[in-house]
Protein backbone atom coordinates (compact mmCIF):
# COMPACT_ATOMS: atom_id res chain seq x y z
CA UNK A 1 0.00 0.00 0.00
CA UNK A 2 1.42 3.08 -0.82
CA UNK A 3 2.14 5.63 1.86
CA UNK A 4 0.23 8.85 2.58
CA UNK A 5 1.74 11.90 1.47
CA UNK A 6 3.52 14.02 3.33
CA UNK A 7 1.23 16.63 4.16
CA UNK A 8 -1.67 14.57 5.37
CA UNK A 9 0.67 12.89 8.14
CA UNK A 10 1.40 16.54 8.76
CA UNK A 11 -2.19 17.44 9.27
CA UNK A 12 -2.83 14.53 11.70
CA UNK A 13 0.32 14.93 14.07
CA UNK A 14 -1.20 18.91 14.12
CA UNK A 15 -5.11 17.73 14.95
CA UNK A 16 -2.82 15.74 17.51
CA UNK A 17 -0.97 17.88 19.00
CA UNK A 18 -3.97 20.21 19.42
CA UNK A 19 -5.95 18.60 22.46
CA UNK A 20 -2.29 17.97 24.28
CA UNK A 21 -1.93 21.87 23.67
CA UNK A 22 -5.44 22.70 25.64
CA UNK A 23 -4.86 20.06 28.20
CA UNK A 24 -0.57 21.21 28.95
CA UNK A 25 -2.71 24.98 29.36
CA UNK A 26 -5.33 23.20 31.79
CA UNK A 27 -2.47 21.37 33.74
CA UNK A 28 -0.31 23.75 33.58
CA UNK A 29 -2.36 26.01 35.27
CA UNK A 30 -3.53 23.54 37.74
CA UNK A 31 0.10 22.65 38.87
CA UNK A 32 1.47 26.58 39.67
CA UNK A 33 3.65 26.48 36.54
CA UNK A 34 1.79 29.60 35.13
CA UNK A 35 -0.95 32.24 36.52
CA UNK A 36 -4.80 31.40 35.56
CA UNK A 37 -5.00 34.31 33.54
CA UNK A 38 -2.27 32.70 31.10
CA UNK A 39 -3.65 29.96 31.14
CA UNK A 40 -6.98 30.18 30.35
CA UNK A 41 -7.11 33.89 28.66
CA UNK A 42 -3.86 34.00 27.29
CA UNK A 43 -3.52 30.53 25.63
CA UNK A 44 -6.93 28.65 26.01
CA UNK A 45 -9.02 31.46 25.12
CA UNK A 46 -6.40 34.04 22.67
CA UNK A 47 -4.18 31.41 21.64
CA UNK A 48 -6.20 28.39 21.26
CA UNK A 49 -8.66 29.60 18.41
CA UNK A 50 -5.80 30.68 16.40
CA UNK A 51 -4.20 27.17 16.83
CA UNK A 52 -7.62 25.76 15.82
CA UNK A 53 -8.11 27.72 12.51
CA UNK A 54 -4.74 27.09 11.63
CA UNK A 55 -5.22 23.20 11.88
CA UNK A 56 -7.92 23.51 9.99
CA UNK A 57 -6.69 25.04 7.28
CA UNK A 58 -3.40 22.55 6.76
CA UNK A 59 -6.22 19.64 7.14
CA UNK A 60 -8.25 21.13 4.69
CA UNK A 61 -5.28 22.08 2.29
CA UNK A 62 -4.57 18.60 2.49
CA UNK A 63 -7.51 17.03 1.85
CA UNK A 64 -8.06 18.70 -1.44
CA UNK A 65 -4.83 18.07 -2.59
CA UNK A 66 -5.53 14.03 -1.93
CA UNK A 67 -8.82 14.25 -3.05
CA UNK A 68 -8.12 16.11 -6.54
CA UNK A 69 -4.83 13.84 -7.14
CA UNK A 70 -4.63 10.01 -7.42
CA UNK A 71 -4.72 7.21 -6.15
CA UNK A 72 -5.79 9.76 -3.37
CA UNK A 73 -4.05 7.88 -0.66
CA UNK A 74 -3.99 9.40 2.84
CA UNK A 75 -7.39 11.06 2.56
CA UNK A 76 -8.47 8.99 6.19
CA UNK A 77 -6.04 11.08 7.80
CA UNK A 78 -6.68 14.25 6.74
CA UNK A 79 -10.11 13.97 6.61
CA UNK A 80 -9.66 12.59 10.82
CA UNK A 81 -7.19 15.79 11.09
CA UNK A 82 -9.89 18.21 9.73
CA UNK A 83 -12.49 16.49 12.67
CA UNK A 84 -10.47 16.95 15.55
CA UNK A 85 -10.35 21.08 15.10
CA UNK A 86 -13.81 20.90 14.06
CA UNK A 87 -15.06 19.39 16.96
CA UNK A 88 -12.81 21.31 19.50
CA UNK A 89 -13.93 24.21 17.71
CA UNK A 90 -17.92 23.08 18.23
CA UNK A 91 -17.36 22.08 22.12
CA UNK A 92 -15.95 25.40 22.79
CA UNK A 93 -18.81 27.06 20.62
CA UNK A 94 -20.87 25.07 22.82
CA UNK A 95 -19.29 26.36 26.25
CA UNK A 96 -19.49 29.77 25.04
CA UNK A 97 -23.45 29.72 24.27
CA UNK A 98 -24.15 28.11 27.35
CA UNK A 99 -21.69 30.98 29.23
CA UNK A 100 -24.16 33.38 27.61
CA UNK A 101 -26.88 32.77 29.08
CA UNK A 102 -25.22 32.18 32.44
CA UNK A 103 -25.35 35.45 34.27
CA UNK A 104 -21.82 36.54 35.08
CA UNK A 105 -21.33 36.15 38.93
CA UNK A 106 -19.48 33.88 41.17
CA UNK A 107 -20.58 34.41 44.25
CA UNK A 108 -23.97 31.87 45.22
CA UNK A 109 -25.85 31.55 48.40
CA UNK A 110 -29.03 29.96 49.45
CA UNK A 111 -29.83 32.54 51.97
CA UNK A 112 -29.01 36.17 50.05
CA UNK A 113 -30.10 37.97 52.67
CA UNK A 114 -28.07 36.65 55.12
CA UNK A 115 -25.38 34.97 52.97
CA UNK A 116 -23.08 32.37 55.36
CA UNK A 117 -20.32 34.05 56.57
CA UNK A 118 -16.58 32.42 56.00
CA UNK A 119 -14.03 31.86 59.24
CA UNK A 120 -11.47 34.42 59.62
CA UNK A 121 -9.08 31.52 58.18
CA UNK A 122 -10.97 31.21 55.10
CA UNK A 123 -11.09 34.40 54.20
CA UNK A 124 -6.99 34.72 55.23
CA UNK A 125 -6.27 32.03 52.59
CA UNK A 126 -8.60 34.14 49.81
CA UNK A 127 -6.83 36.90 51.20
CA UNK A 128 -3.33 35.25 50.70
CA UNK A 129 -4.74 34.07 47.17
CA UNK A 130 -5.43 37.41 45.72
CA UNK A 131 -8.91 35.97 45.47
CA UNK A 132 -11.91 38.05 44.91
CA UNK A 133 -13.43 40.04 47.35
CA UNK A 134 -17.06 39.04 49.01
CA UNK A 135 -19.32 41.96 47.79
CA UNK A 136 -22.52 43.06 49.33
CA UNK A 137 -25.52 41.02 48.23
CA UNK A 138 -27.65 44.06 48.03
CA UNK A 139 -25.55 46.57 46.15
CA UNK A 140 -26.15 47.08 42.50
CA UNK A 141 -23.12 45.11 40.95
CA UNK A 142 -22.45 47.89 38.50
CA UNK A 143 -21.39 49.58 41.58
CA UNK A 144 -18.12 46.92 41.92
CA UNK A 145 -15.22 47.73 39.44
CA UNK A 146 -15.13 44.25 38.27
CA UNK A 147 -19.16 44.54 36.95
CA UNK A 148 -18.36 48.42 36.18
CA UNK A 149 -18.63 47.83 32.91
CA UNK A 150 -21.32 45.43 32.17
CA UNK A 151 -24.58 45.91 30.68
CA UNK A 152 -27.22 48.43 32.35
CA UNK A 153 -29.52 45.52 32.85
CA UNK A 154 -27.15 43.66 34.71
CA UNK A 155 -25.13 46.79 36.48
CA UNK A 156 -28.72 47.75 37.84
CA UNK A 157 -29.17 44.52 39.99
CA UNK A 158 -28.06 43.55 43.06
CA UNK A 159 -25.81 39.62 43.51
CA UNK A 160 -28.98 39.23 45.61
CA UNK A 161 -31.31 39.84 42.40
CA UNK A 162 -28.95 38.46 39.81
CA UNK A 163 -29.45 34.72 42.16
CA UNK A 164 -33.08 34.77 42.63
CA UNK A 165 -33.86 35.21 39.00
CA UNK A 166 -31.31 33.05 37.71
CA UNK A 167 -31.46 30.22 40.24
CA UNK A 168 -34.88 30.13 41.65
CA UNK A 169 -35.30 26.47 42.80
CA UNK A 170 -31.52 27.25 44.85
CA UNK A 171 -33.22 26.64 48.32
CA UNK A 172 -32.60 25.87 51.71
CA UNK A 173 -32.64 22.19 52.86
CA UNK A 174 -34.65 22.29 55.92
CA UNK A 175 -33.64 20.27 59.43
CA UNK A 176 -36.88 18.65 60.36
CA UNK A 177 -36.20 16.29 63.15
CA UNK A 178 -32.42 16.06 62.56
CA UNK A 179 -30.18 17.70 65.41
CA UNK A 180 -27.50 20.36 64.58
CA UNK A 181 -24.76 18.14 65.73
CA UNK A 182 -25.77 15.44 63.12
CA UNK A 183 -26.49 17.84 60.53
CA UNK A 184 -22.92 18.83 60.82
CA UNK A 185 -21.46 15.35 60.49
CA UNK A 186 -23.89 14.65 57.80
CA UNK A 187 -22.26 17.77 55.67
CA UNK A 188 -18.41 17.20 56.76
CA UNK A 189 -19.20 13.68 55.61
CA UNK A 190 -20.83 15.01 52.29
CA UNK A 191 -18.35 17.27 51.49
CA UNK A 192 -15.62 14.40 52.08
CA UNK A 193 -17.12 12.44 49.35
CA UNK A 194 -17.56 14.94 47.08
CA UNK A 195 -13.42 15.24 47.15
CA UNK A 196 -13.35 18.85 48.61
CA UNK A 197 -9.88 19.70 50.83
CA UNK A 198 -9.93 21.10 54.54
CA UNK A 199 -12.75 20.56 55.21
CA UNK A 200 -13.40 21.77 58.70
CA UNK A 201 -16.15 21.98 61.23
CA UNK A 202 -16.10 26.16 62.51
CA UNK A 203 -17.96 25.04 65.77
CA UNK A 204 -18.55 28.80 66.62
CA UNK A 205 -20.28 29.69 63.56
CA UNK A 206 -22.27 26.44 63.59
CA UNK A 207 -21.20 25.57 60.05
CA UNK A 208 -18.94 23.43 57.83
CA UNK A 209 -16.28 24.82 55.26
CA UNK A 210 -14.39 23.57 52.24
CA UNK A 211 -12.51 23.83 49.03
CA UNK A 212 -13.79 22.30 45.84
CA UNK A 213 -11.13 22.14 42.77
CA UNK A 214 -12.00 21.89 39.58
CA UNK A 215 -10.53 18.84 37.48
CA UNK A 216 -8.40 20.67 34.60
CA UNK A 217 -7.51 24.15 35.73
CA UNK A 218 -7.55 23.88 39.02
CA UNK A 219 -9.81 27.13 40.10
CA UNK A 220 -10.29 26.78 43.57
CA UNK A 221 -13.99 27.62 44.85
CA UNK A 222 -14.76 27.99 48.86
CA UNK A 223 -17.68 26.54 49.96
CA UNK A 224 -19.77 26.40 53.33
CA UNK A 225 -22.81 25.10 54.97
CA UNK A 226 -24.49 26.76 57.99
CA UNK A 227 -26.70 25.40 60.14
CA UNK A 228 -29.22 27.82 61.54
CA UNK A 229 -32.87 28.62 62.27
CA UNK A 230 -34.30 24.66 61.43
CA UNK A 231 -32.24 24.58 57.71
CA UNK A 232 -29.02 24.24 56.61
CA UNK A 233 -27.60 27.43 53.85
CA UNK A 234 -25.25 26.88 51.63
CA UNK A 235 -22.52 29.35 49.96
CA UNK A 236 -19.90 28.73 47.11
CA UNK A 237 -17.15 31.20 46.07
CA UNK A 238 -14.56 31.07 43.39
CA UNK A 239 -11.74 32.79 43.95
CA UNK A 240 -10.68 33.85 40.79
CA UNK A 241 -13.06 35.33 37.45
CA UNK A 242 -15.97 37.05 37.09
CA UNK A 243 -18.50 34.23 35.76
CA UNK A 244 -18.11 30.56 37.77
CA UNK A 245 -20.47 29.50 34.30
CA UNK A 246 -23.04 28.34 36.91
CA UNK A 247 -20.08 25.93 38.46
CA UNK A 248 -21.26 27.43 42.27
CA UNK A 249 -24.97 26.73 42.01
CA UNK A 250 -24.38 23.76 40.49
CA UNK A 251 -22.37 22.47 43.04
CA UNK A 252 -24.52 23.54 45.83
CA UNK A 253 -27.35 21.51 44.45
CA UNK A 254 -24.85 18.70 44.47
CA UNK A 255 -24.10 19.42 48.14
CA UNK A 256 -27.50 19.85 48.87
CA UNK A 257 -28.60 16.75 47.31
CA UNK A 258 -25.73 14.54 49.10
CA UNK A 259 -26.39 15.92 52.79
CA UNK A 260 -30.71 15.43 52.67
CA UNK A 261 -29.08 11.71 51.21
CA UNK A 262 -27.47 11.50 54.51
CA UNK A 263 -30.24 13.04 56.42
CA UNK A 264 -33.39 11.15 55.04
CA UNK A 265 -32.06 7.55 54.19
Amino acid sequence: MKKAPWHSRLALLLAILLPVFFAVAALGTKFGLWGWRTGLATLTIGTGPILIGIVALVALVSLILVVIRKPRTGWPLSFVALLVPVGIFAALGFVRSQAAEIPPIHDIATDVENPPAFSQATMDMRDAAEANPLNDYNIPLGQFEMWANSDTELASKSNAQVINEAYPDLKPLPLGATTPAEALAAIAAAMEEMGFADVTLVANEGSVEGVAETFWFGFKDDVVARVSNGQIDFRSVSRVGMSDLGANAARITELRDAVSARLNP
